[in-house]
């Protein structure tokens, strides 16, 4: 594959070293002690929501795939590994055949989650499965924290397209796998040509305040984008003075005006004198883009202006103030032997603090109520009930090591826009609260519920 798909330099050859040292050290010592080739199941999973959000996102799956298939070590790696004494020679041997051959169920990219849901889950042998911590729960932190940022902007924007403009804002690895995280959740555009080069996505970007400080008159600059781009254009007008810059952008371009860009000061209170500017010079049909440091609160206190669209840029990549989603990656069962037909024994952690695990290979079901509208995630060991059998939220991303769940970023963002939809309505408010639908454990062997 091309590593330029996982939004790499093309000089980086595989995933394998965007992990933790310790992974390869268990992976020593599990081979030295014999238990390494125990079959094993890893969960994802976080234990609560970021305060006050009602839903989480799945987001980065797709990622997660790619980077799962480009998990090898090259000579260079295994080099780096040998002259740094990570791991011994019948380790790196090992490591030199590695490709994972294990079978990975999850949420389909796009889906809710809520605290305890089993996002993926990870079966294989505990070799192959241990090295894949820290690169799925990078992709999944992230990705997943970005894509709930911009549900939520989603559902306060309403009808109106958001853009998304963050990539000076982040890293410029990070700031493609966020452009794919925002148009996933709800967003139309991108300003960073590298997510639209890999992933589709739509991008869009006129010019800066630097074109018009440039040229020697703000109406020189105007004239030039419009000989460059055309009558269509979107001008930024906020450089000097507001109703100057509208009223020399519609001398230049005439009423045919494509948009006009705000990017400071009252955004309220001047779009509204924008819009009757336009208005009344004609140009009823240029709409109004706003920017500045936007939030889902800005984009939801805009909603009684004549505003056309968003652009947010840091609050996005930033996850509007939660830049993770503490996702975890536990062992909650293991076979009793390296046997491949012995049975497979719960575990979990018991210890305080609040790190609690809940053991045992987990389904997940989403029940609803009698108007189809969601009202419980249960999750549980054991037989699935009847009643939850066509309700299932788990599917195959890859079996025996071969993805057998690709699917296009388009289909991706249709599935978040339906899954919020079978929301209670509560779950858009950006009010604090708690999850939207609490989460019910069902125990394999009493069949009770518990709420979470």
């Amino acid at each position: 594959m091309n590593t330029a798909d996982l939004g790499l330099p093309v000089d980086v050859p595989s995933t394998a070293l965007f992990t933790d040292q310790y992974e390869f050290t268990m992976l020593q010592a599990a081979m030295k002690a014999g238990t390494a080739e125990r079959r094993s199941v890893f969960e994802v999973f976080t234990r609560r929501l970021p305060e006050g959000r009602r839903y989480g996102v799945v987001a980065g799956t797709g990622r997660v795939l790619d980077a799962v298939e480009n998990f090898r070590f090259d000579p260079d790696v295994l080099a780096f590994l040998r002259e740094r004494k990570i791991v011994d020679e019948e380790t790196l041997d090992w490591l030199a055949d590695y490709r994972f051959s294990g079978d990975i169920w999850g949420y389909p990219e796009g889906e809710v989650y809520f605290p305890g849901s089993p996002i993926m889950r990870v079966e294989g042998t505990f070799a192959e499965c241990v090295l894949l911590e820290t690169v799925i729960l990078s992709i999944l932190n992230h990705d997943s924290a970005i894509a709930a940022a911009a549900s939520r902007m989603s559902s306060a924007a309403g009808e109106r397209p958001l853009i998304e403009m963050g990539a000076r804002r982040t890293h410029e690895l990070a700031a493609v796998a966020a452009s794919r995280a925002a148009y996933l959740g709800g967003f139309t555009s991108t300003s960073d040509l590298a997510a639209g080069f890999r992933y589709g996505i739509p991008t869009v970007g006129t010019s800066a305040h630097a074109f018009t400080l440039l040229h020697d008159r703000e109406r020189d600059a105007f004239q030039a984008q419009v000989k460059s781009m055309g009558r269509g254009t979107t001008l930024l007008v906020d450089t000097y003075d507001v109703a100057e810059a509208v009223r020399t952008a519609v001398e230049v371009a005439g009423p045919e005006l494509g948009a006009v860009r705000i990017d400071s000061g009252d955004l309220l209170l001047v779009a509204h004198r924008v819009r009757q500017q336009l208005d009344e010079l004609g140009a009823t049909d240029t709409r109004i883009i706003v920017t500045s440091d936007l939030d889902e609160y800005a984009i939801a206190s805009l909603a009684a202006a004549p505003v056309d669209a968003y652009g947010v840029g840091t609050q996005l990549v930033t996850g509007s103030g939660h830049p993770t989603c503490s996702m975890v990656y536990k062992l909650v069962a293991r076979a009793e032997s390296t046997d491949p037909t012995a049975p497979l024994v719960p575990v979990a952690k018991k210890s305080t603090g609040g790190k609690t695990s809940i053991g045992g290979r987990k389904w997940a079901a989403r029940r609803l109520d009698e108007y189809g509208v969601a009202e419980a995630e249960v999750v549980g060991t054991g037989p699935l009930p009847d009643a939850l059998a066509d309700r299932q939220l788990l599917v195959e991303l890859v079996k025996g090591g071969d993805v057998v769940a690709r699917e296009s970023l388009d289909v991706v963002r249709d599935r978040h826009t339906a899954a919020r939809a079978n929301l209670p309505l509560s779950a858009t408010q950006l009010s604090r609260g708690e999850p939207v639908i609490p989460t019910e454990y069902v125990n394999g062997r009493s069949g009770s519920l518990t709420g979470a």
